[in-house]
């Protein structure tokens, strides 16, 4: 009998913690088994800020996801974010000693090298490096440069960097949570392989993930990667303004947003009015829902506004990078009454709400069709890629192999990095998913993990 693929993606968000664990079924589609989903404490814009409390909310979310799947969590793909992450451009080459000869995957891999020594700030680290175009000798935007002769080998990167200590902070907490880590994803990345299609990545489109602490950016064009960044606002400044705004408690606000919030203020009539319980005995409190979504109104404009600067220092009005597909949104913040046609309003740009139902399978839960999970989904089908065995039966596990469980998972990953690897790039000009841009990321990821691992095994 086959061995099933069974992944499990990890989302350490601000307000929330998701673990889905997944499988492909007969039709390519992700069959979702489970999801567990706790309240996010110690994360604040995306960063660690209290180890013990994010610890308890990742094994809350892990016991669930469990629970609701009957299998057995052994490790997970988890997304980064965060205000700490930031993006640069960088070109680079390498001069081969023999130009007759083709150029494989140890090329590509040196000049990936290369571009890792880059000298960043004190306590960065580069966490990304994604190949764009390829130069060959001159000749300019080449996509697939293995097979080919020349002599010069150049190629434009979007070198994605973060700050080291955060990073081994989010390890920490996976590791001490009883799990391992088997890679790391950019958050807008993983969102982007949920809710954008193929054509709308060839076309030119930007992914707006509006989560609670913040709003990640990334630029597709011409299918490549070309832009990203992080915004240090999300829903809960909105929540915060409200919490203020209307002398309420944050629980209040919050359910005030979901229920009655709106992000364009001439849509509620004067006399629209709701009442809120007052605290311990005290007078109800009532709300006007116009006032409301001027306070909404005023911060959504102002996150808009900062992510399409963004967008503009792109340069998405040069005609040649000109984002044809529009904006699309996802994340919590994108259920927000009216903000796709708030969002029209302020860039001028065909919009739509993203939901990751493309990749799933037709049987799926539709709460788990939300945007909200958009990014949980991506990561699921980021493990899914890596072909690990991430988790397993409950009722296939011994009661002996609890206590030679760490020695499992180290024997899997020996037999993960052996000779299976090696006929992976063997084939990785006949097969779709291993293009050189995968192949590169996926490899880089390995090693950085490796290293997270080292470091974590090394700091008791």
């Amino acid at each position: 009998m086959e061995k099933e693929n069974i992944a499990v993606g990890l989302d350490i968000g601000t307000t929330k913690i998701v673990a889905m664990v997944g499988k492909k079924n007969e039709y390519g589609k992700l069959e979702i088994l489970g999801v567990g989903k706790s309240k996010s404490l110690g994360v604040a814009r995306g960063v660690v800020n209290n180890i013990t409390q994010t610890i308890q909310s990742i094994q809350q979310a892990i016991q669930e996801a469990e629970n609701n799947s009957g299998y057995k969590i052994k490790d997970v793909v988890v997304g980064i974010a965060g205000q700490h992450i930031r993006s640069i451009q960088h070109t680079d080459y390498i001069s081969r000693s023999n130009p007759e000869e083709v150029i494989g995957g140890n090329d590509i891999q040196l000049l990936i090298d290369q571009v890792n020594k880059l000298a960043m700030l004190p306590g960065e680290e580069i966490i990304h490096v994604l190949p764009q175009e390829f130069k060959i000798d001159g000749q300019s935007e080449i996509k697939e440069p293995i097979g080919m002769y020349g002599g010069r080998l150049e190629s434009s990167f979007h070198v994605v960097v973060g700050q080291a200590s955060s990073i081994r902070n989010v390890g920490r907490c996976i590791q001490s949570s009883g799990i391992e880590l088997s890679g790391l994803t950019l958050e807008p990345l993983a969102s982007a392989d949920a809710v954008l299609s193929q054509e709308e990545k060839e076309a030119g489109v930007a992914l707006i993930d509006i989560g609670g602490g913040t709003t990640d950016l990334a630029i597709f064009k011409d299918g490549i990667i070309r832009h990203t960044a992080v915004i240090p606002f999300g829903g809960n400044v909105i929540t915060d303004d409200i919490k203020e705004g209307c002398s309420i408690i944050e629980k209040q606000a919050e359910l005030l947003k979901v229920k009655f919030g709106s992000a364009w203020p001439g849509e509620n009539r004067d006399n629209e009015i709701v009442s809120i319980p007052g605290l311990r005995g005290r007078e109800p409190k009532e709300i006007s829902l116009k006032n409301l979504s001027k306070i909404i109104h005023a911060r959504v404009v102002e996150i808009v506004d900062q992510v399409f600067t963004e967008v503009k220092a792109y340069g998405h009005e040069d005609p040649r990078k000109k984002l044809i597909a529009g904006i699309v949104l996802t994340g919590g913040g994108a259920q927000l009454k009216h903000i796709k046609q708030l969002v029209e309003y302020i860039t001028g740009m065909d919009t739509r709400i993203g939901y990751p139902n493309e990749h799933l399978a037709g049987n799926s839960d539709e709460e788990i069709s939300s945007p909200l999970y958009a990014t949980a989904v991506g990561l699921v089908m980021k493990s899914i890629e890596n072909k690990t065995q991430s988790a397993v039966r409950m009722d296939a596990i011994e009661q002996p192999k609890v206590a030679t469980y760490r020695q499992a998972i180290v024997q899997n990953q020996v037999v993960n990095e052996g000779p299976e690897k090696e006929d992976e790039e063997d084939q990785n000009l006949n097969e779709k998913h291993n293009s050189t841009v995968n192949r590169i990321q996926r490899n880089f990821f390995d090693r950085y993990v490796d290293k997270i691992k080292d470091f974590l095994d090394n700091a008791e």
